[in-house]
């Protein structure tokens, strides 16, 4: 007989799709923080590397490797609809003016679309990997450091994917830079910032699993998604 799936889990992965398709339709929102400007996707994307972080160290690299595609897949998803709705002619009670605020809103190019995808799977598997090689080498110790090397790296890879391949050519290569360090530190200190709340969570769901998952013997293809 299969093992019961984990309701703990399941929640786990709703959360971090839910993140990355909200962060997809807030992103597009310059804001400031101070004297530091960012997008919207700032306030939220950072929670998925938590949830990526917390799946880890509790379910271990497969599980994750499992949401990361689980949440590609409907990310995905939203963004065809979103494109579907679009291209579907508006009723006559739906006005130009409706039409354009809801095309600007949820029409991302097709090159930002990439970006975004292309991006999201490598900071996510690199978060990941770095997670699950850092736990063993320290025997399961010092989380907290796992947690903010393992954002680092993550973040670091998905800002220079994700910039490179939507503003190359766009905006002069310092600008370029300035982003990606921005970017990277700002989501590597939000990770900081919410440690403690990390700490307890990962504590308590091990608590209540009764679960703690190193990965000996694993493959870390990304690929290799049947094994579970």
């Amino acid at each position: 007989m299969k093992n019961p799936v984990s309701v703990l889990y399941m929640a786990f992965a709703l959360l971090f799709s839910s993140c990355l398709i909200i962060a997809n339709i807030v992103e597009q929102k310059l804001i400031s923080i101070g004297p530091i400007e960012a997008t919207a996707g700032l306030l939220i994307f950072p929670i998925s590397y938590i949830v990526n972080d917390v799946i880890v160290e509790v379910w271990g690299f497969k599980k994750a490797r499992l949401v990361i595609w689980g949440g590609f897949a409907m990310n995905f998803l939203a963004v065809l609809i979103f494109h579907l709705s679009i291209f579907v002619p508006g009723s006559v009670n739906f006005s130009p003016e409706h039409q354009s605020a809801f095309s600007l809103v949820l029409g991302n190019t097709l090159r930002i679309s990439a970006a975004s995808f292309v991006a999201f799977l490598c900071g996510s598997f690199v978060n990941a990997y770095v997670m699950s090689k850092m736990k063993i080498w320290s025997k399961g110790k010092g989380f907290s450091l796992r947690a903010v090397v393992s954002t680092l790296f993550g973040e670091g890879c998905d800002s220079v994917v994700f910039f490179s391949i939507a503003f190359s050519g766009v905006i002069p290569a310092r600008d370029l830079v300035i982003l990606i360090f921005t970017q990277m530190s700002m989501k590597t200190g939000y990770e900081i910032l919410v440690l403690p709340l990390t700490n307890w969570v990962v504590k308590k769901v091990k608590e209540k699993e009764h679960t703690d998952t190193f990965d000996t013997n694993v493959s870390y293809n990304p690929l290799k998604i049947s094994d579970l």
